[in-house]
């Protein structure tokens, strides 16, 4: 336990979260990689690496509109092009940014028709920075970006080349902030898996959980519950990858992927549950998830490599699946940090012909399922990983070593019921015996008149 949690406050008697620090090491780490690269800059849309260059946030309403905007030019500092009024608000309170945060609006995901020359505007907004710095003949790299603006910038001359690739490889290796940032994240998830497992109970909806995780976590401090996976019984297999109402009938299996941002950092974070009590298939379909789980973790070290861990998994027509594209994520590593999945993934689909080195720094969440013999429900279990300089630390720590049971124990007049059982009972040597003897009556012959 290396990996310190601390609370949610500032406080002058000790260190915790410095974000001066993690402002500083972040713009840091793309400068360093921009310097090296092609590129005379780096234009970005995606709110992710907008808040990782200039360390600005405008709320999780913004995460899907591509609506705000920053370049990084070589050998300066990021300027900013944001919301409306957001703008001002930066200017006011991030004196990182000062003068450099400005108004500009885009297309508002093509809510602004092509007449109104938005997509010009964000195009000459570009061009007039890089040619004030020289920078307006050396390719530009963009993450995101709608076409029209794409069209725009090309027009206006400038050479648009790949640039999510390197915001992608700034991000791969964590600082210690964002390591403790992380770690704090899926504290947060291991309260509301508690405040789950006691809630659980025959009746109980899907629904229902989300809107606890999302009660409990927004009041722990979360700025973003993007998603509860809550999967039931026969919902489990194959994977929906989305939540319903339904309800939860004794000895059925659910599982839950909890999704949240805690100052940006998220995480990717399952566990997986029985409702009063687990058949035989259940539990074995657990430990065959969890071997294969902790056979991946105990491969993440340093030196080693993506394809290694990937190597370990079952392969995809040894549960169902024709190939490894159809059983895609079933059995997964991804790094994770502002994002959900960041570099470098792990997956038979890619990994065994294009392996990564796996360095200190790197955080993984790693997932696996495993469905029961019958085919009609699964196990899924995640854990998230950090890498560090002599082998790794796993930092979500609600208990998954074996599968959980909640609701239970009931209680008869014969004692407490098996946790491990089926849901409908093997027929006792007194049902034999009278099944046996009905059988008997029923092939005597009847007399004639009878």
């Amino acid at each position: 336990m290396a990996i310190k949690t601390y609370g949610t406050m500032a406080v002058d008697w000790e260190h915790r979260s410095d974000f001066d620090r993690l402002r500083r090491e972040r713009l840091a780490r793309i400068k360093d990689l921009l310097a090296k690269s092609e590129m005379g800059s780096v234009l970005c849309f995606d709110m992710n690496n907008v808040r990782y260059i200039t360390s600005t946030h405008i709320g999780t309403w913004a995460q899907d509109k591509i609506s705000r905007f920053t370049l990084l030019p070589q050998g300066d500092e990021p300027i900013l092009w944001d919301f409306g009024s957001a703008a001002k608000h930066h200017r006011l309170n991030c004196d990182w940014l000062g003068e450099r945060s400005r108004a500009g609006i885009p297309l508002m995901r093509g809510a602004m028709t092509p007449e109104m020359g938005r997509s010009e505007e964000v195009a000459r907004k570009i061009y007039v920075e890089l040619k004030e710095r020289g920078l307006d003949k050396e390719p530009v790299g963009v993450d995101v970006v709608e076409p029209p603006i794409l069209f725009a910038l090309q027009k206006a001359g400038l050479t648009i080349v790949d640039g999510q690739q390197l915001l992608s490889d700034a991000r791969e290796i964590k600082t210690a902030d964002e390591i403790s940032l992380l770690t704090h994240s899926a504290a947060m998830v291991d309260a509301a898996y508690f405040d789950l497992y006691q809630a659980m109970r025959p009746g109980f909806r899907e629904n229902d959980a989300v809107a606890l995780v999302a009660k409990r976590l927004y009041e722990m401090g979360s700025e973003y519950v993007e998603g509860v996976n809550a999967i039931s019984a026969e919902r489990a297999s194959p994977h929906p990858h989305v939540f319903s109402d339904r309800m939860m009938r004794p000895g059925d299996p659910v599982f839950y992927d909890i999704l949240h941002s805690y100052m940006g950092y998220r995480t990717c974070y399952y566990r997986c549950f029985a409702i009063g009590s687990a058949s035989h298939q259940l539990v074995d379909a657990y430990k065959r998830c969890r071997d294969y789980l902790d056979a991946s973790i105990e491969l993440i070290r340093p030196g080693r490599s993506t394809a290694e861990v990937a190597s370990v998994w079952p392969k995809a027509t040894e549960f169902g699946f024709p190939d490894e594209e159809a059983a895609f994520a079933l059995q997964m590593g991804h790094g994770i940090g502002l994002a959900i999945w960041e570099k470098p993934m792990i997956s038979r689909l890619v990994s065994l012909e294009h392996p990564h080195e796996i360095k200190p720094g790197m955080v993984f969440a790693l997932e696996t399922f495993w469905p029961t013999k019958d085919g009609t429900s699964a196990a899924r279990i995640e854990e998230e990983i950090v890498v560090t300089e002599t082998g790794h630390e796993v930092i979500t720590r609600f208990p998954a070593e074996e599968l959980l049971v909640c609701g239970a124990p009931f209680v008869t007049v014969g004692g407490t019921l098996p946790i491990v059982r089926e849901t409908e009972n093997p027929p006792n040597d007194d049902v034999k015996r009278m099944v046996a003897a009905a059988q008997a009556e029923a092939v005597r012959p009847v007399k004639a008149g009878a």
